[in-house]
């Protein structure tokens, strides 16, 4: 469908799709990705589970654009690792992300330094502020807050994670986030790739608007500052009290099927 949920684990995608109002069609695929298909409020929506990195959005934001006519509204519905003030239990609303990625010539040169940050992306402000509103009004999370999100190329190494068996001198990379990007506030590893795709969505000749908008909501499932996690069972709950207003944000935002994907042909055909 033209509204898309994001998600990384499948399970949280199921979790979801329990709240759609029907579910029309179902599919994993070969390359790990499940979609979910269904009507909200009388209108087309899917949930895609894509695993985890860069390299998994990219594939799914292509593949998606490449079968979907009309423009394309996604948000990232995931979880993060807190680099602020925020805590477990508190939504992170992404205005821009920017990447960390290791350098690798660095550890057989040792010039310039370990990971580089790249500038921010930001997300479409009209849909984020629509996250914001219906976060609040459904009481999601304790608290919500706004900034920008690095978006490693890792899970370890690029985001400051220490340990004794690999050398990958990070000691100090969340003091460097800080000090080159103040306005971030958490690390996970999505959406920048997210942002940066929506962004370059105007044709192979750059001659088009962008056909994609984007935005990311994120639930703290670690504090990094204070190194407390979130349980399971409270991750669940947070996840059943957010899908709705992640729903809602999606159809608020776009509320009819004018000028989207035809329904001739869809597994919407004979539903709406």
């Amino acid at each position: 469908a033209n509204r898309v949920i994001t998600v990384g684990d499948p399970q949280r995608a199921r979790i979801m799709a329990q709240q759609l109002d029907e579910i029309l069609f179902e599919h994993s695929s070969h390359r790990g990705f499940l979609t979910i298909t269904g009507l909200y409020r009388g209108l087309p929506l899917s949930i895609v589970a894509i695993g985890m990195g860069l390299s998994m959005m990219d594939f799914f934001v292509r593949e998606t654009r490449m079968v979907v006519q009309g423009p394309l509204t996604i948000v990232r519905f995931g979880s993060c690792g807190s680099i602020c003030d925020a805590k477990t239990g508190d939504v992170i609303i992404a205005d821009s992300a920017f990447g960390i990625n290791r350098n690798y010539d660095y550890f057989d040169t040792h010039t310039g330094a370990p990971y580089r940050l790249s500038s921010l992306e930001a997300s479409d402000k009209e849909l984020a502020d629509h996250l914001v509103q219906q976060i609040q009004g459904h009481k999601v999370g304790r608290d919500i807050v706004r900034g920008a999100v690095g978006n490693a190329d890792s899970f370890y190494g690029s985001q400051g994670r220490t340990g004794d068996d690999f050398y990958d001198d990070n000691d100090t990379l969340i003091q460097t986030i800080h000090e080159q990007v103040p306005s971030a506030v958490a690390l996970e590893m999505e959406s920048h790739m997210l942002f940066h795709l929506a962004r370059m969505s105007t044709g192979r000749l750059n001659d088009r608007p962008p056909s994609i908008r984007a935005a990311c909501a994120l639930l703290v499932f670690a504090d990094r500052s204070g190194n407390a996690f979130i349980s399971p069972e409270m991750s669940t709950q947070m996840v059943i009290a957010a899908t709705k207003a992640v729903f809602d944000a999606l159809v608020n935002d776009s509320p009819t099927q004018d000028n989207l994907h035809p329904s001739i042909g869809s597994v919407w055909e004979s539903k709406i």
